[in-house]
């Protein structure tokens, strides 16, 4: 350990919060739309303009802002990470999340206790954050990552059924209609609160712990998206996704890859998905590697298993029913 890594992440602190006050305050979507000057940001926002000045030497210093004379800018591809819900690049909403009470503040106060909470104890915003930062998760599964899968393209735009497991406040759900308009979607969620959400999608919405889902009709799909490391019993929702699927369907995992190795963890992803725990642990678990996936869908039968990475830390793992 030297000064220097010790300083690092000081100024690493610094920029993630000089990058989460631009996007709360508006500054970072203004400079996004034009170059302007320190003075002019500030006439445009009403801030005062001194604080607006000592913002973008911060932003320009950090990286995130371009700067040619007096005049700062936001380059098209940061704008697009920051700002674009829609992008499978974005990663704007990670810099409000992490600063949110249920991640690091709730884990410092409870460190003693060891004091656990569940979904319904999360405030709405952190709800809509953690929609947020799952988005470009989706965003880069549906379609494209799912269309990797072989077999599955076809059998998607011809029409079937896809159940969407953990499916939250339904971006996921409404993704999947827009790329598939022939299948009929059902999502089920734990979380009366998150699946109340739900909106502008068709969609037959289930409130049920994974654990005791059971539907009568079987589905081509099942779909799991950065939740399956959440269940409680991970055996039981192996088993009963297995019971749901009809035979020859698929079972796809999209989920963090957390490292199985040190020199993994001390990457940035790894450091990334370190951070993540922190959440995890308060809900009773932590992200696993991609390779207990391959465990557990051989160990519950399912058979023509394969894998991909979608982004550092995003991998998918998927199956079949025989």
């Amino acid at each position: 350990m030297t000064a220097e890594i010790l300083l690092n992440h000081v100024a690493g602190y610094v920029g993630h919060r000089t990058v989460s006050m631009g996007l709360r305050t508006g500054l970072i979507a203004t400079l996004a739309e034009a170059p302007a000057t320190a003075d002019k940001l500030a006439e445009q926002l009403g801030f005062d303009p001194f604080y607006v000045a000592t913002w973008c030497r911060g932003a320009f210093a950090a990286g995130v802002v371009t700067r040619e004379g007096d005049t700062y800018a936001l380059d098209p591809l940061t704008a697009e990470l920051l700002l674009d819900l829609d992008s499978p690049r974005y990663v704007g909403g990670l810099f409000p999340q992490m600063e949110q009470y249920e991640f690091l503040t709730r884990f410092e106060e409870v460190l003693g206790s060891g004091e656990r909470l569940w979904w319904d104890a999360c405030r709405p915003e952190f709800i809509a954050g953690v929609a947020n930062t799952g988005t470009p998760f989706y965003n880069r599964l549906v379609p494209d990552g799912l269309n990797r899968i072989p077999g599955l393209a076809e059998r998607l735009e011809a029409g079937c059924r896809i159940l969407e497991t953990a499916c939250g406040a339904g971006r996921g759900l409404v993704r999947l209609a827009r790329a598939f308009p022939a299948c009929s979607l059902t999502g089920v969620d734990g979380d009366a609160y998150s699946i109340s959400q739900i909106r502008d999608v068709d969609a037959t919405l289930v409130v049920s712990p994974l654990e005791e889902m059971s539907f009568a009709e079987p589905y081509t799909l099942v779909l799991n998206n950065i939740s399956m490391h959440e269940c409680r019993d991970i055996d039981e929702v192996a088993k009963r996704v297995f019971a749901a699927l009809e035979p020859g369907g698929w079972f796809v995992i999209s989920d963090f890859p957390f490292p199985s190795t040190d020199e993994g963890l001390k990457s940035v992803p790894g450091r990334i998905m370190s951070g993540v725990q922190y959440f995890e642990a308060q809900i009773d678990d932590q992200l696993l590697p991609r390779e207990r996936y391959d465990d557990l869908l051989a160990r519950h039968g399912f058979v023509e298993l394969g894998w991909f990475q979608l982004s550092p830390v995003h991998a998918v793992t998927y199956g079949r029913r025989p």
